[in-house]
């Protein structure tokens, strides 16, 4: 105990929030104000006492007991004919219950790409709205914004027809949170588990300082399921950035709507985590909340003039929401394979076959190209080997991430820098998103923080014949941390539409990377003019990529 308190007073201050904001946490809310504030109280003699008494008390908690957690499991469904009608689903009962896997594994499934922000709220609204049975919900982020809390109200209005519900968060972004969640699991109908969670409510940076190994490790997977008949799942958390709400930062992001026999295997999947020994019922870990604060954030107001989000008008004029006006929502029939982590992961126990190997085994080799997009790539020496292999063979490799300027971790993206001039001369095409920092009113927002606009979509294609969507992330952290979870389609003519638009917007939206008598040059694709320094990154970001690439912190990125 000794040394852990001569630590907390050492390291605190900086290297927590170090490792919090750029290891871990991809788009952290627990972080901005509570560890700031905490930063200064440590510099005070007055406050030490108080922060080593929260410390010793912290290291002394454990986690509740779940012998007497209620088990539940998801309701196999017969027949679903609203949500059916909403999403003019095809009549095949049939695909209701689970079966027995192709040869390949694989199930069938209708799919429809969500690559529209609008599109993948409104999505998220029709089975909201529309489930009569059971809805599903698993998150690494679920905001208490504009977006946010309309989806939150929705699920308590199917909770208010009868609807079961079950939703399971990553605790790591619920800061502030505890009252909102609270009176939403005070619904008969509702109920709420927190995976990893943290045993301090209000100072969550001295939970890393005590128990750093488990906290690190957070359920990073995203879907919703409705009625065990239709599904999303992809990279999109739920907030205002990922629906193009918000004026001053969004992410290009990917979902897939899918229906079929494919969702049993998710509803399936959702119960492994729902049961795992890392989902907590919330009642076990928020013991204060504040039930009428909370019931007043579910009923407050988020039409005001301040707020630019209206809801009627974006379901209207969505894509998604004008082709079922029109009764002519275009669905993919494909053979489709879960791929997802065993949530013991989370516990850093030993798992018979991870996602990275379940995403090898499903995609298979590719024998004419590769086509990789993902916000934080972080190669390693390994992934620089497989593209040397992959191009010695003649395979064409294709990455499209962030660049510095669009990123909102400037940490991983020095994980990606050290390795850029080694892909290029192992053949990859490198892409690097702009991100749009020209919008009135926009503007860097620091070392770290966040840009307008960051590319957040995680898909990678094979020969134009093979699609991954889904959570995770060409990182380490994806890789040996953090659960993940996607489908695998096996369809050509949506393999060859999807990469088309990448392409595309590689094209019109990104810097082309490249070498230029042994110096990398970035090519802005509006004005066809090249740069030796990475673009729209101001001096001081661009050294703190850089001092953050000779850390020993590849692993944790």
């Amino acid at each position: 105990m000794h040394h852990l308190l001569v630590l907390t007073i050492l390291s605190a201050k900086n290297s927590m929030k170090f490792m919090a904001k750029n290891l871990n946490c991809k788009s952290p809310t627990w972080f901005s104000k509570p560890l700031k504030s905490a930063g200064c109280l440590l510099m005070k003699p007055t406050y030490i006492l108080p922060i080593l008494t929260c410390c010793a008390l912290t290291a002394c908690q454990s986690l509740p007991d779940l012998s007497l957690r209620q088990a539940s499991h998801y309701i196999p469904t017969q027949s679903a004919p609203q949500l059916e009608a909403a999403l003019l689903l095809p009549d095949t009962k049939s695909s209701l219950q689970p079966k027995s896997p192709n040869k390949n594994n694989t199930h069938n499934a209708q799919i429809y790409v969500l690559d529209h922000a609008r599109d993948a709220y409104v999505a998220r609204t029709i089975l909201l709205d529309n489930a009569q049975i059971s809805l599903d919900a698993q998150y690494y982020i679920w905001r208490d914004d504009v977006s946010g809390i309309q989806l939150f109200r929705k699920l308590w209005q199917a909770a208010e027809r009868g609807v079961r519900v079950r939703l399971l968060l990553d605790d790591n972004n619920t800061h502030g949170m505890d009252d909102l969640l609270a009176a939403l699991n005070q619904h008969p109908n509702i109920q709420i588990r927190l995976f990893n969670p943290f045993l301090h409510r209000k100072w969550r940076f001295l939970g890393y300082l005590t128990d750093f190994p488990r906290l690190n490790r957070r359920m990073h997977n995203k879907a919703m399921i409705a009625d065990n008949r239709a599904s999303i799942v992809g990279g999109r958390n739920i907030g205002d950035e990922y629906f193009d709400v918000q004026n001053d930062h969004a992410f290009a992001d990917m979902d897939v709507l899918a229906s079929g026999e494919i969702v049993a295997q998710l509803s399936q999947d959702f119960d492994r985590y729902w049961q795992s020994d890392s989902a907590y019922p919330i009642e076990q870990i928020i013991k204060n909340a504040d039930l009428t604060h909370g019931q007043a954030q579910l009923k407050s107001s988020l039409h005001t003039p301040e707020n630019p989000f209206n809801h009627e008008n974006d379901i209207a004029h969505s894509p998604l929401a004008q082709a079922q006006q029109r009764q002519r929502i275009v669905y993919f029939d494909a053979q489709t394979e879960l791929v997802s982590d065993d949530p013991a992961k989370a516990l850093d126990r030993r798992v018979h076959v991870n996602i990275a190997e379940q995403m090898q085994a499903a995609l298979g080799k590719p024998k004419r190209e590769m086509y990789l997009v993902s916000p934080y790539f972080v190669p390693t020496q390994t992934g620089v080997n497989m593209a040397q292999e992959l191009n010695r063979q003649g395979i064409r490799t294709t990455v499209f991430t962030n660049s510095l300027s669009a990123t909102d971790v400037a940490a991983v993206h020095s994980g990606y820098a050290r390795y850029r001039r080694d892909l290029l001369n192992a053949g990859v095409q490198l892409y690097e998103f702009k991100g749009d920092t020209d919008q009135k009113g926009l503007r860097d927002k620091g070392l770290t923080g966040s840009s307008a606009t960051s590319l957040h979509a995680k898909t990678l294609i094979i020969d134009r014949e093979r699609v991954f969507v889904g959570s995770f992330n060409l990182d380490p952290r994806s890789a040996r941390l953090n659960t993940e979870m996607g489908l695998v389609i096996h369809h050509d003519l949506l393999a060859q539409q999807m990469q088309r638009r990448l392409q595309q917007e590689a094209t019109q939206s990104a810097y082309h990377v490249y070498l230029h008598q042994g110096s990398l040059h970035w090519r802005d694709p509006q004005t066809q003019t090249s740069s030796r320094h990475e673009p729209e990154a101001s001096f001081w970001k661009r050294l703190a990529s850089r001092i953050f690439s000779w850390l020993p912190i590849e692993r944790l990125l």
